[in-house]
């Protein structure tokens, strides 16, 4: 692993948290760091609700089977699309906006020494149903996920997933 590169190799999803709040300066470098990445013919069609209230934290979790850690987080930001806001209005173009934002987010996290794990939130429509209710989301806005954030109580070695045989140059055989 290239040691220039150690923010991507030690960014592990965590899902044991510490307790303790964030800092708003934290949550708000994040959410600037998130709306730094690309977004197709510069749209940015990202929208962020940001939970830390306990109680939401857990109510979350009714609907969220892959995230019973949510409550012991110090916060979450529900990362959402406007489809309205998507370049030509297109659902794949504000997915892949919305997932390069996610990506950054993770990356500011894991530099700014905290822990944090992706939820999926789109396509499953129940999940999108159920945040859509909660949080009175308007109609052309689509949560696509969760990033469940905190301080790591464990931190997993940092390491590398590269598969050579996944990688192709110039044709595919």
């Amino acid at each position: 692993m290239d040691k220039r590169l150690e923010a991507i190799f030690s960014r592990r999803s965590i899902r044991k948290f510490a307790p303790g709040k964030l800092d708003k300066k934290d949550i708000n470098t994040l959410l600037e760091a998130a709306m730094a990445a690309p977004s197709a013919c510069c749209k940015d069609p990202w929208e962020f609700l940001v939970i830390e209230n306990p109680d939401m934290l857990a109510k979350m979790t009714t609907e969220l089977p892959n995230a019973p850690f949510l409550p012991s987080a110090a916060a979450a930001i529900i990362v959402c699309g406007d489809l309205d806001k998507a370049h030509e209005g297109l659902l794949s173009y504000m997915i892949q906006d919305c997932s390069a934002a996610i990506e950054n987010m993770l990356l500011g996290v894991e530099m700014l020494g905290l822990g944090a794990c992706w939820i999926g939130i789109h396509p499953r429509e129940n999940r999108i149903a159920f945040l859509k209710e909660l949080y009175k989301l308007p109609e052309s806005v689509l949560p696509i996920g969760i990033i469940a954030i905190g301080k790591a109580e464990v931190k997993p070695e940092s390491r590398t997933r590269f598969k050579a045989e996944r990688v192709h140059f110039e044709t595919w055989s």
